[in-house]
């Protein structure tokens, strides 16, 4: 098919004809048409990510990618010889490990078969890991079934990896640059990539179950304890804690529930489900031959049973506390209460799609608490981060709207799409929106109100569709009331809102501590702070919070030896403090002045030279009783 009869065909499905083509594939080119704005006409080459965006990626899939990669090489080994590429890519559509043949790697960079491509729906049109992260199935995008003409060379077959909590986590694809021409050559493909993303998600599940109980199904006996269909694990309350996705699909079938609606299924009772109860669940281990462990569903069908004790069995829970938090939540902060409550905002925020205005001093981690955010929202665009405070006044118009061709001196020939657009079906996060300047407030306002964004100097309105974010270290309630930020903007960015506090009032500095510790380590050299530069670390103010925090571990990690941080190795600013921090004996000192004190608090901060909430801190981290 050549390019103008491709083009014509896509035109056709647009106007609503049928021509032949898959279901699956005539829906995407509908959404790449109608919800992307996407012009078949114009080819649109392979994008590969800048290296600080990859190492981003990457970063955030780093524990998937730890778990899969056994399952990735075995099936790379079983594939290779026909030529295939295998693809890993996280939910946003960035390919995040890459397994070919290295003498192609220039042709496959080229048509992005390449580690860094980026594969989302609003990026490339329809492909096989675009279409997949949008439906939630496994897929075969063959040739001329891609929307841009530059792919429809290569066939390719994705399918979706998901999370314990049944959230999509990741696309598994196998790419050809060129293929047999029958779709249907691609059928065991299909199977080969379903069956290793089965396996994933069972290892996945196993990884972050120790303490649960799993219980594995299968169709027949035969196949229960080599090749089971479907997982689930449950806590000690008998109550679901998590599953693999074909686990989602049964325990929702046996009560004909959808499986994309998760929350009815976790943190349910397993009894729900099946007609048993949890010891006789608990009790179908290898001590009975596979043919024996038959168990009764609540659809009325019947299943083989492997159960798989935990590790240690875990105390009960109340049921509030029975679900699981998505991976990235955990990243949020240590268990303290403040923690706690920001998850549980996050947890209930982030699917809504509303606007959320993030709080925060300077390096309080207000882009990472965006980025959790729209991991946690499932939407399957790119998180686009914008800094308004770091673009000049005169360009910031041009870098958020995009500019219609020849639209000012020095503006590309072709024109050039901004950073609205590129958050399409995504997340745009806009960083120190306080320092946006007030007429590209009012066009930011525009494009929020009317989900239409108007390149500078062009005619034509262009549909968007984004969930935006908003961060400011500024109190834009206060600059609302100066006039230097419009109101109606403030209330369509602050629908709800997400405070993070300044480091020195953070209970789980500690467990921050630690996590620091383990991301400046290396292999066989992890790091560890002294007593007395822990006590120097704990007890300093941290006026540039977590940002100063890193930069200090990572300033020590590089002059320490033998991974132990001694005083001498932390930056000036902390081994210059007042020498009563210098030593283990620090907590005596406390003591002994409040004592003297006789518990006046006031005074004792006086003595010490430090203001009172500073030895309010320093009271609960030495773990003083004021009392005594």
């Amino acid at each position: 098919m050549g390019f103008a009869d491709h083009v014509k065909e896509i035109e056709r499905v647009g106007q609503g004809n049928n021509t032949g083509r898959d279901a699956i594939v005539v829906e995407s080119w509908r959404r790449c048409l109608d919800t992307y704005q996407l012009d078949p006409a114009k080819a649109r080459e392979a994008v590969i990510v800048s290296q600080t965006r990859l190492r981003e990626h990457r970063q955030q899939a780093e524990d998937l990618v730890h778990i899969a990669r056994s399952g990735l090489e075995r099936l790379y080994r079983q594939v290779a010889e026909q030529n295939y590429v295998l693809l890993l890519s996280d939910r946003q559509g960035v390919t995040v490990e890459f397994l070919g043949d290295p003498s192609f790697n220039n042709n496959l960079r080229k048509a992005g078969l390449y580690l860094g491509s980026e594969w989302a729906e609003p990026r490339a049109g329809t492909c096989a890991v675009g279409a997949c992260i949008a439906t939630g199935e496994a897929l075969t995008i063959h040739q001329t079934d891609h929307f841009d003409i530059t792919h429809t060379p290569l066939s390719c077959t994705a399918a979706p990896i998901y999370d314990t909590q049944g959230a999509l986590a990741a696309v598994l694809d196998i790419s050809l640059l060129s293929s047999p021409i029958l779709k249907a050559s691609q059928n065991m493909a299909r199977h080969l990539v379903s069956s290793t993303v089965r396996r994933i998600e069972l290892a996945n599940l196993m990884a972050n179950s120790r303490h649960d109980l799993v219980l594995r199904f299968a169709g027949a006996p035969e196949f229960l304890d080599v090749d089971p269909e479907a997982a689930i694990s449950v806590d000690g309350t008998g109550r679901i804690t998590g599953m693999t996705h074909g686990g989602a699909r049964l325990l929702a079938a046996s009560r004909g529930l959808d499986w994309r609606r998760t929350e009815l299924l976790i943190a349910q009772p397993v009894t729900d489900f099946f007609e048993a109860g949890l010891d006789e669940l608990a009790s179908l281990t290898r001590a009975s031959l596979p043919q024996d462990r038959r168990i009764a569903v609540r659809d009325g069908s019947t299943l083989f049973a492997h159960a798989i004790e935990p590790q240690q069995r875990t105390v009960s829970v109340p049921v509030a506390r029975a679900s699981r938090q998505p991976a990235a939540m955990s990243s949020l902060g240590g268990n303290v209460p403040a923690v706690d409550e920001l998850r549980r905002k996050v947890t209930k925020l982030a699917p809504s799609r509303l606007p959320i205005l993030i709080q925060g001093e300077t390096g309080t981690g207000k882009e990472y608490l965006a980025r959790i955010v729209h991991t946690v929202s499932g939407l399957s665009g790119r998180f686009v981060a914008v800094n308004c405070a770091a673009i000049p006044e005169q360009l910031i118009e041009s870098e958020l709207f995009g500019h219609a061709p020849g639209a000012f001196t020095g503006a590309l020939a072709k024109g050039r799409k901004g950073l609205v657009e590129e958050a399409q079906g995504g997340t745009l996060f806009l960083d120190e929106i306080g320092d946006m300047p007030y007429a590209a407030q009012s066009r930011l306002l525009r494009v929020l109100a009317e989900g239409e964004v108007l390149p500078v100097g062009g005619s034509v309105p262009r549909r968007v569709d984004f969930r935006v974010l908003s961060a400011s270290h500024r109190s834009l309630n206060d600059m609302v009331a100066a006039g230097t930020f419009r109101e109606d903007l403030y209330y369509r960015l602050n629908a709800a809102v997400l405070s993070l506090p300044p480091l020195c009032e953070r209970e789980d500095l500690p467990w921050l501590i630690e996590r620091l510790l383990e991301k400046h380590g290396t292999e066989g050299r992890p790091l560890r702070l002294s007593s007395a530069a822990r006590l120097l670390v704990l007890n300093y103010p941290w006026p540039g919070n977590i940002r100063e925090l890193d930069n200090a571990i990572a300033f020590a990690a590089a002059l320490c030896d033998d991974g132990l941080v001694e005083v001498a190795d932390l930056p000036d600013q902390l081994s210059g403090m007042p020498s009563i921090l210098r030593d283990d004996s620090h907590q005596a000192d406390v003591r002994a002045v409040l004592t003297a004190c006789k518990g006046n608090v006031s005074e004792a901060a006086r003595r010490l030279g430090i203001d009172r909430t500073t030895l309010h801190r320093r009271i609960r981290r030495l773990g003083i009783d004021r009392r005594h």
